[in-house]
């Protein structure tokens, strides 16, 4: 048994086991066969009979009635399904002072390289298990940087489509306007074939009828691509106020010039709208919650008895930080709007972003994903931990914006992972995955 890592919940054989860090293992009884994908899913998604628990004791009794959307597709397509995948408790929507990885049902996900270091959120648990050579591939989910960051940090592929190429259906949620699902895997190649099977319409999610018509599916064809001869790609510049950065991204354009791509230096002056984001987030969270839980056999229908059960069971609940987001998604859930101007905002800085594309005439962004790891601190909780690494960070835009973003492993720092990023425009997810696979390659 792997020695440290994460934690798989809710199975078939109930053998379960602690590892060296005290993270509950629970996984599966599988039948060997060979024509099978052994695969994990994040325990915010749907399996039938089986608890969905976001991380949270407070949904400890919430078996599914029936699957998500995509794992039913995932087991039509000769996937098997490994286990449910610790992570960051509600996906980090709990509280401001929160620790990546972190849950009270399951506790703590740890680094694959040192356990002493953070995997980063929320889909920890999904991509430790593929760092750690559990499975080689796990379906995550990301409103703002929950695959992308874990994916980076622990050396992976990580994959975060279009908004609305992947059902939500059977996935608890945060925003309803930036949610989706996306594979993380240990080659460009497994993510891109497996999005192929999980993306496409679903009438119970109205956000997939925007697909095109014309839409090309084929994510594993553009996956065998070797060049970026004729490509163009803006450098995203965050990492050039560090010395790592300003390395890292010098080699970048180099390797890109070598594959025959060019690097296009923009002139970015968007602001990001962070307050804006926030309150859409804060506001969608309460409404599609409860929308979520009112179809559930989980007894607990609101977000108002929710915060009653944590604090009530504050002890095993919040022994390391709170719920103020909770608490403010209550208040912002009254504020209509304010939520409308917000999300008007979100919408001109997309349409600034996809402005600039093509004012530059640039196929996509590319540039450093994430920051290396950082030390688990229960005393101040990520916000204070990030600040000791090297810092830099790319994805903000395409989450609000519902851009795809791919990231594949391409660096290090004191031996940690450090990610590259490629973001494109909307429905460019196919265009993305092929020019990660001529960088992989590389």
């Amino acid at each position: 048994m792997h020695k440290l890592l994460f934690s798989l919940v809710f199975v078939l054989s109930l053998n379960a086991q602690l590892d060296k860090n005290n993270s509950l293992i629970e996984h599966y009884s599988v039948i060997e066969n060979t024509d099978l994908i052994n695969i994990v899913i994040k325990d915010n998604i749907d399996i039938k009979d089986r608890v969905t628990s976001a991380g949270s004791i407070a949904l400890e009794n919430n078996y599914a009635k029936e699957h998500a959307f995509i794992v039913q597709r995932l087991i039509d397509s000769n996937y098997q399904i490994l286990g449910k995948a610790n992570l960051s408790e509600w996906a980090n929507f709990r509280s401001t002072n929160s620790i990546s990885g972190w849950s009270s049902i399951n506790g703590q996900t740890t680094h694959p390289i040192d356990q002493k270091y953070n995997p980063c959120g929320s889909s920890s648990g999904s991509a430790v298990a593929v760092a750690a050579g559990i499975v080689e591939i796990a379906i995550g989910t990301e409103t703002n940087g929950s695959i992308t960051c874990p994916a980076s940090v622990s050396g992976i592929v990580g994959m975060k489509p279009t908004v609305g190429l992947v059902s939500r259906k059977g996935i608890i949620p945060i925003a309803e306007s930036q949610d989706t699902a996306g594979p993380m895997g240990n080659s460009v190649k497994i993510v891109a074939d497996t999005l192929e099977v999980i993306a496409g319409s679903d009438n119970a999610d109205s956000k997939t009828k925007n697909i095109p018509k014309n839409f090309n599916f084929n994510f594993s064809k553009y996956a065998q691509n070797k060049t970026l001869v004729g490509k163009r790609f803006g450098l995203l510049e965050s990492g050039f106020d560090n010395d790592y950065g300003k390395r890292f991204l010098k080699i970048l354009i180099k390797d890109i010039e070598k594959l025959g791509g060019e690097i296009i230096f923009i002139n970015d002056e968007r602001k990001y709208p962070s307050e804006e984001e926030y309150l859409v987030l804060l506001y969608e969270f309460k409404h599609g919650l409860e929308k979520y839980l009112e179809t559930s056999v989980e007894s607990k229908k609101t977000l108002k008895q929710l915060i009653d059960y944590n604090n009530e069971n504050s002890s095993k609940i919040m022994p390391h930080f709170g719920q103020e987001i909770f608490y403010e998604s209550l208040e912002a859930s009254e504020k209509h709007s304010e939520y409308l101007k917000a999300k008007e905002i979100l919408k001109a800085v997309t349409q600034q972003t996809l402005d600039l594309m093509n004012k530059y005439d640039i196929d996509a962004f590319i540039g450093l994903t994430r920051g290396p790891a950082w030390k688990i601190d229960y005393e101040g909780g990520d916000g204070a931990a990030v600040q000791e690494v090297p810092s830099f960070g790319n994805g903000g835009y395409a989450a609000f914006g519902g851009l795809p973003h791919i990231t594949i492993p391409y660096f290090e720092i004191n031996e940690f992972p450090v990610g590259l990023s490629i973001i494109g425009k909307p429905w460019s997810d196919g265009k993305i995955i092929s020019y990660a696979a001529a960088i992989e390659k590389r």
